[in-house]
């Protein structure tokens, strides 16, 4: 940064609004992010004015300003109503990303009103942290067995060897049985979840309509949990803050879902593709058993969020080459800065485990994931990815890794599939298939479990339908 902290942007400096900016999302976009934000770095350095569906943006690229923007609150804030072009009615009416911004919820908070929000967060979120907790133990267990039962199912309908979506029929389903687990969700809720939670990340025609029918699914839940309260993360939230409605706890609930669905399950198939495609560091430490350090050098590599939460400014200030009004908004990259800062450390920093650390996938400053989430999440992709290779013998990709499909939208950067072939080893889990008459009785969240483990077989590729 290079201003005083009241400064006032010159009247010759160029304003947001008045830049020919590109549009950001195009096909060199999709295809090669990286390249566009080189080529963004060469012509305007740390900070570049882009289109973003229409809208003016400033896109900040380098890892020190995508630091600045992170950890100084008091400078870039996190409440949409900062947004000047919102404020003034500038906007297109229907922007697409604009839905998900309105859902005030802890993401969207700033100052006291956000800490308080994260105390909740956390309180709620400790006993599933805590290994030697019952319900913390159950969860880890449950992640596990989860993940053996996905193994069993693909060697059940596919074989023992063969070709699988480690996407479609692996990962997904997880994440999606773990939220049910973890949220105490009817299984009802399940099937819808996760295409609206895309929709609204990726910003498409139908942002709106999928944000409304996610939020109503997430009320429900609420009001379900409310009259039957249990060991999940609905209920303690609830205990956490007895004052939160119904509604603002389904908020809460669907910011924790895109989290635990979308992001964490990025990280998943991120840490497998950087594994396949034969990512030398990325291998080096999963072979040494440091599974920790396996994720963090893949989400250096190829982090979940390519795009950070937008940030509007509180006041004028200059950031690399351009001065930022008050209430300008910022979209710090995450995707950009890696690639700055593998740049800057080269070979030195990228073998060092403390700069792997470094890697914004859990974001960073007060708004970063809580530390209990992170841990969660930590937990979750490190289970879902040891699994993998603890089962399967081979793995390889079927597509070259420059032809593998991306979801490649404002925020994240996400694997549409993962298509190996596969050999499963000798110990893999198998599935059986007892009488259901000779079923004994279960308690009710596993057989929710199961209920959904069989919705799943149903909606994945080559699944078959039961009569």
């Amino acid at each position: 940064m290079e201003a005083q902290p009241h400064a006032t942007a010159p009247a010759d400096s160029p304003a947001l609004g008045s830049l020919a900016v590109q549009p950001l999302l195009t096909a060199e976009f999709d295809a090669d992010p990286g390249a566009v934000y080189r080529r963004l770095r060469a012509t305007y350095g740390p900070v570049a004015p882009v289109g973003l569906m229409g809208v003016p943006v400033w896109l900040v690229l380098d890892y020190r300003e995508v630091l600045e923007v992170l950890k100084n609150e008091s400078q870039w804030r996190r409440d949409v109503r900062y947004w000047r072009a919102r404020a003034q009615g500038e906007l297109p009416y229907d922007w697409p990303l604009l839905a998900g911004y309105e859902v005030r919820q802890m993401m969207f908070m700033d100052d006291e009103e956000h800490r308080a929000a994260r105390r909740t967060h956390h309180a709620a979120l400790r006993p599933f942290q805590d290994a030697k907790s019952p319900v913390g133990w159950e969860l880890r267990q449950a992640v596990a067995r989860y993940a053996d039962e996905l193994v069993a199912l693909l060697a059940a309908e596919s074989g023992r060897t063969g070709h699988c979506d480690l996407g479609a029929q692996y990962t997904r389903p997880l994440l999606l049985m773990v939220t049910t687990k973890l949220f105490g969700c009817p299984v009802d809720l399940g099937d819808e979840l996760v295409m609206d939670l895309w929709r609204m990340l990726d910003g498409g025609p139908d942002a709106g309509p999928a944000t409304g029918r996610a939020l109503a699914a997430f009320t429900r839940l609420a009001a379900h949990r409310r009259a039957r309260p249990g060991d999940d993360l609905t209920s303690y939230l609830m205990l956490a803050d007895p004052d939160l409605d119904d509604e603002q706890l389904g908020r809460e609930l669907f910011m924790n879902a895109v989290y635990l669905n979308d992001i964490t399950g990025n990280m998943v198939l991120n840490t497998l593709l950087e594994v396949l495609r034969g990512n030398a560091t990325v291998r080096r430490s999963l072979s040494a058993g440091q599974l920790g350090e396996t994720v963090n050098r893949a989400a250096l590599a190829n982090p979940p969020v390519a795009n950070m939460c937008f940030r509007f400014a509180a006041r004028d200030v200059r950031l690399g080459g351009f001065w930022i009004r008050a209430g300008d908004i910022v979209s710090p990259s995450a995707a950009a800065a890696h690639q700055d800062l593998l740049a800057i450390g080269s070979s030195t920093m990228v073998g060092s485990t403390v700069s792997t650390r470094a890697h914004l996938g859990w974001g960073a400053g007060p708004h970063q994931c809580p530390s209990a989430a992170r841990e969660l999440g930590a937990l979750i992709v490190s289970t879902a990815v040891g699994r993998v290779f603890d089962h399967f013998a081979q793995a390889e990709l079927t597509l070259p890794p420059d032809q593998l499909p991306w979801r490649s939208g404002p925020v994240v950067r996400g694997l549409k599939v993962l298509p190996v072939r596969y050999a499963l080893s000798p110990d893999a889990p198998v599935l059986h298939r007892p009488d259901p008459g000779l079923l004994p009785a279960v308690p009710h969240q596993e057989s929710q479990a199961r209920g959904l483990l069989a919705a799943l077989r149903r909606l994945m590729p080559g699944g078959r339908k039961e009569s």
